[in-house]
This record gives C-alpha cells, sequence and structure tokens, in this order.
C-alpha cells in the first residue's frame, strides 16, 4: 500500500507493470481516505495492490516490495516538494506512507486489536487538556514529548505531569471528556474487527476518567488506563495504583488475549511512543502511528499519515 496527499497516476503505472513483470497482480485498488492533522480535515489518495512475486531474493518478496515501494515513495515526496506541499500538516503533507504485509504475516483469526489512545485513538494528549485548566499545557506537553521519544522514565514522567493537576477541580475531566475527538477512521477500524466477531480494546497512560467515556461512546471491549486520585471533589496531583507503563501494556496484550482465546501472534497493536515498544513487540503486527523515531524503527507497519483507516486497508479489512 502506498498513500500521500497526492500520487503520481505514471509512477503507480509503472509500479504496477514492474510488479506484473515479476510476479502475478491479484487486484489494484486506489480511494480517498480523510485525514486530520495540524492543518486541518483533509484527504490523502492511497492505492493498494495483492500480489504474488516470482523473482525476489527471499521467500515472499518482502525486501524487493519494499524497496519498489520506497522509490515511487521517494519519488512522490520529491514531486510534492517541488509542488511547496513539504512543509504543512502535523506529519508534513509530502509524507508518504508505504506499507507491505507478507501472507505468512497476516494474523490467523480470532484476532485482536489493541490501540494505544493518546494521539492514537484520539487526536489529543489527555493530560495536556487537563493542564491547560492549570495554565501549565506547555510545561507538561514538553514533558510528555520528551517522554514519547523514550528520553525519560514513563512512570517518574508521568507523576511529574500529574502533579501539576493537584487541586483542579473535579469538573476539568467532564470538559477534557467533550474535548477529545476520535482519530479518523477509528471507528472504521474498531467495526472491521467487531463485524468479524474479534475483539478491539484500548490501553493507556492515560486516565480511566476519561477513556471509560471513550470506550462505551466506541463500542470497546475492554479499556485500562491510570486512575486520578480523587480527594474532596478536586484532583490530588497523585495517581492511584500502579503506573500503565509499557511493561503493564505488554501485560494487557497477553492477558487480555490470553481471557479470549487468541494466540499474541493474532494481535494487532497500534502505537506512537516509546511507552508502546513493548505492546508492539509482542503482537504479531506491531502499527506505529504517526509514531516517534523509537517506535517505528521496531515495528512491522508505519503510517506517516493520521487516518486509522489506513491501518485497517494495510491489513486488508476494507
Amino acid at each position: 500500500m502506498i498513500a500521500a496527499r497526492h500520487l503520481d497516476v505514471p509512477l503507480l503505472r509503472s509500479l504496477t507493470a514492474e510488479l506484473e513483470r515479476r510476479g502475478a497482480v491479484h487486484s489494484v485498488e486506489s480511494r480517498t481516505v480523510a485525514v486530520r492533522d495540524a492543518a486541518g480535515d483533509g484527504e490523502v489518495e492511497v492505492a493498494r495492490w495483492s500480489v504474488t512475486l516470482d523473482d525476489a531474493d527471499d521467500s515472499y518478496g518482502t525486501q524487493l516490495l519494499i524497496a519498489l515501494l520506497q522509490d515511487v515513495a521517494d519519488r512522490i515526496g520529491d514531486l510534492l516538494e517541488a509542488e511547496g506541499l513539504g512543509e504543512e500538516g502535523l506529519d508534513g503533507a509530502a509524507a508518504v506512507t508505504t506499507t507491505v504485509l507478507p501472507a505468512a504475516m497476516r494474523p490467523p483469526g480470532p484476532r485482536m486489536l489493541l490501540m494505544d489512545v493518546d494521539s492514537t485513538l484520539i487526536d489529543q494528549e489527555v493530560i495536556e487538556l487537563l493542564a491547560r485548566h492549570a495554565g501549565r499545557e506547555q510545561e507538561v506537553a514538553q514533558v510528555t514529548e520528551r517522554a514519547m521519544r523514550g528520553e525519560l522514565d514513563f512512570a517518574a514522567s508521568l507523576h511529574e505531569r500529574v502533579a501539576a493537576l493537584e487541586d483542579l477541580p473535579l469538573s476539568v475531566i467532564d470538559s477534557t471528556v467533550d474535548a477529545v475527538s476520535p482519530t479518523c477512521g477509528a471507528e472504521r477500524l474498531i467495526s472491521g474487527f467487531q463485524r468479524r466477531g474479534w475483539t478491539a480494546c484500548a490501553v493507556s497512560g492515560g486516565f480511566v476518567q476519561v477513556l471509560d467515556p471513550l470506550a462505551h461512546r466506541l463500542g470497546l471491549d475492554r479499556a485500562d488506563a491510570n486512575t486520578l486520585e480523587i480527594e474532596a471533589g478536586r484532583l490530588t496531583g497523585r495517581v492511584a495504583g500502579a503506573v500503565v507503563d509499557r511493561a503493564a501494556k505488554r501485560d494487557r496484550l497477553l492477558r487480555w488475549a490470553a481471557e479470549d482465546g487468541v494466540d499474541a501472534s493474532s494481535v494487532v497493536a497500534v502505537g506512537d511512543g516509546a511507552n508502546d515498544l513493548d505492546m508492539v513487540a509482542a503482537a504479531g503486527v506491531g502499527v506505529a502511528f504517526c509514531a516517534k523515531p523509537a517506535l517505528a524503527e521496531q515495528s512491522d507497519l508505519v503510517i506517516r499519515h493520521r487516518s486509522l483507516e489506513l491501518v485497517s486497508l494495510a491489513l486488508g479489512l476494507d
């Protein structure tokens, strides 16, 4: 699969011809997908092939496909840069998503979907929304950014950020619940699993007080996160209980999969930061979604545009 703000048709035809020369092209599809990033709402163009390659250096043609797609992606990126589109958007309008999922890697059913929440399932970072009420959003955002890059211990950074919320009234939680928005394509990805009888879950380094209403709204089968401590109707600036860190996310994946009778190799895990590394590594298919380099380098699929529908397409669900 390849996706970008604009795909050059002659380049796609050339790629298709090369794939046909090296094997069999079973199908070619194209569509547009809605995205939402720092530039606002928009669209990306997507092309997807189903192929069998004979002329390849490895058993599944994976390396060859990656090389062919990357060559096209580089040329499309150059064209977008030449059109002055390279500096727009959260990930840059010139970003190009390419994915290759060999048949041998596709999880056998039943499957389970496990998603991170902040900046993955939703567009926002919940703790930053809460910190805005204390006038400390930028300070907290800087710590969050460093934690997601893997530069800080997550648990320690969470305690530091939550301390900024001390003495805020309980009403800030309700306003934060109202402020969060599911990422484009979230409902489609979730329903793609559930209509097949598979499980869709979320685990977050955020807070259950915000995740639980979101999980109910989206119809998630399971959800877990940290708990903000509350006393006398105000936040104490502390977390109650053990922190949901990267090890805890992996634990939820293994525990929930076992409860559903699903092997870990049949789990698809989607995240964006270093806190998701263990979860993504434990899954059969690990997806880095608009992710920090620390996670993207360790993932099976890398999605560079803010639409979870691209995950559905990469998995062959749509």
